[in-house]
């Protein structure tokens, strides 16, 4: 909410998660990613926010409809969330083991001893060294990619069948991301969950995901599964960004003083928002209609829908 009226941070956003998939949500800083995720998760902060309208459903039922006492019983139970920043979402006067015993308590009923031991046995889980030892710790005693081991702990703890990742790997270094990464995907595997992994990084989401959504100023422009994404996208926002990857064979060939491509200009203001298409005046593919037009979310090709007027053609 800005002083001049409201702002629709995420508008007309639709999508689904189908059981033991992972989904890609990717896009540029401010494209409404983590606010979706938030939505889903009822955490959006009222005020300044608030959902103002929509649904969403989890087996049928409208989690925007229920009450926060409802939406406790299966937030870190049904639904978890891994959230960017492990060192501010952690409690700093609380141990790490304490931390994970207390969504067991809360949501399984199980006394001190046997949260504490839970607790070893999923820090065992998620790949941190000598547990016994560091449930004892506390987060300013661990490294950032312990501390969002931490955090998978605490997401996993009562077996969700959602786990929503904001940017899991977020200020990590490369080594410790692939783990990250990869200890994700392995859990999900195991446990056959639903994951909506959120990210900015398109290489995460070739090596990761089923499915993709891409986003832009608070809208999906592009949905496939991930290889058709990648093989041929529809979207003329979507192909810039796939140009802009550095490619080592492209450079071999080039030479080491290729430029990368840029999609030009920048996003637009949520509270400036142009007329018709709101990609149209960054977009190398803009016609007439685009000025006057917002084009909806279509099925261009099977099982690939995009939002434009003029979509790249398929190869």
């Amino acid at each position: 909410m800005f002083e001049d009226g409201p702002v629709a941070a995420v508008d007309d956003v639709s999508f689904a998660i189908d059981p033991g998939t992972i989904l890609g949500v990717v896009g540029e800083s401010g494209c409404g990613k983590s606010v979706t995720a938030l939505s889903i998760m009822r955490l959006v902060q009222e005020p300044p926010g608030r959902i103002a309208s929509g649904h969403a459903l989890f087996h049928g039922t409208d989690l925007l409809s229920l009450s926060e006492r409802q939406m406790q019983r299966i937030r870190g139970s049904k639904i978890s969330m891994i959230f960017q920043d492990p060192m501010t979402a952690l409690n700093p006067v609380f141990t790490a083991g304490d931390q994970v015993a207390e969504v067991i308590r809360l949501h399984q009923r199980a006394s001190r001893r046997e949260a504490h031991q839970r607790s070893i046995e999923l820090f065992r889980q998620v790949g941190i060294p000598a547990p016994e030892e560091r449930v004892d710790a506390y987060p300013h005693q661990m490294s950032g990619g312990m501390r969002q081991r931490v955090m998978i702990a605490i997401a996993l703890a009562c077996n969700p069948e959602l786990l929503i990742a904001d940017e899991p790997t977020t200020a990590l270094d490369v080594t410790v991301q692939a783990g990250i990464l990869e200890l994700i995907r392995r859990l999900q595997a195991e446990r056959k969950m639903a994951v909506m992994l959120i990210t900015h990084d398109l290489g995460v989401v070739a090596e990761t995901c089923d499915q993709v959504l891409v986003m832009y100023a608070g809208r999906i422009v592009e949905k496939a599964h991930v290889d058709k994404l990648f093989a041929a996208p529809a979207h003329p926002y979507t192909e810039g960004l796939l140009k802009s990857i550095p490619s080592i064979e492209a450079a071999a060939e080039e030479g080491s003083a290729r430029r990368l491509d840029a999609i030009p200009g920048t996003v637009p203001s949520l509270r400036a928002l142009p007329s018709g298409c709101r990609f149209r005046e960054r977009c190398p593919r803009a016609i007439e209609i685009c000025a006057s037009v917002d084009p909806p979310l279509e099925l261009k090709r099977p099982e690939h829908w995009a939002a434009c007027h003029n979509p790249v053609p398929a190869p």
